[in-house]
């Protein structure tokens, strides 16, 4: 835990001087998870062993996410069975194209995010929240579907600076080449 903390607080500062006086004065901070969805452990086989909660509509079975600029919902998934079962579908994601989950609840124990990607290039990673979008990190596909590095997002301070929780949702924008993206899952900070 020590170590997330110390990854997550440069995040936390920046981000606090980047917001308005007003949304930066938090009364409380509500640590109790605000999303009763199911917790798994989808990257144990690459050593991750947190626990994660798919994002609304993150396996891409159903047309749910908003879709712009090129981004299509494409036949095919990736073929771990992250989330229990293995699925028939993932994003296309050329670049300039991006796609926008639906709002999902976080609160101060939401700290980071994963994916998987195959293919070949990049995307963009944000959390956008009251139609800001807070840049979260860049990922970068190889050939084969592989889970992507953690990527920590600005969800903590989001929920902290709105009472406890916040309604967000994901966005991942394609920068390069046109990547395939499957199986997005939040991680609640919950070690079972």
């Amino acid at each position: 835990m020590r170590g997330r903390l110390s990854t997550l607080i440069p995040l936390v500062l920046a981000a606090a001087f980047t917001l308005p006086a007003s949304a930066a004065r938090a009364d409380s901070i509500n640590v109790a998870t605000c999303n009763s969805s199911a917790l798994r452990q989808p990257f144990m086989p690459w050593a991750d062993v947190a626990f994660y909660t798919l994002s609304p509509g993150g396996d891409f079975e159903q047309p749910n996410w908003a879709l712009k600029g090129g981004a299509v919902r494409a036949p095919g998934s990736e073929p771990y069975a992250a989330t229990g079962k293995v699925g028939n579908w993932s994003l296309t994601l050329p670049a300039g194209a991006s796609a926008e989950s639906p709002l999902t609840c976080v609160d101060a124990t939401y700290p980071t995010l994963r994916l998987f990607m195959a293919g070949t290039g990049s995307v963009a990673v944000s959390l956008v929240y009251r139609g800001t979008e807070i840049p979260a990190g860049v990922a970068v596909s190889g050939s084969a579907w592989l889970p992507t590095p953690v990527t920590v997002t600005a969800a903590p301070l989001v929920a902290a600076t709105s009472g406890g929780t916040a309604q967000v949702s994901l966005r991942v924008t394609g920068l390069s080449g046109a990547p395939r993206v499957d199986d997005v899952f939040i991680d609640p900070w919950n070690r079972g």
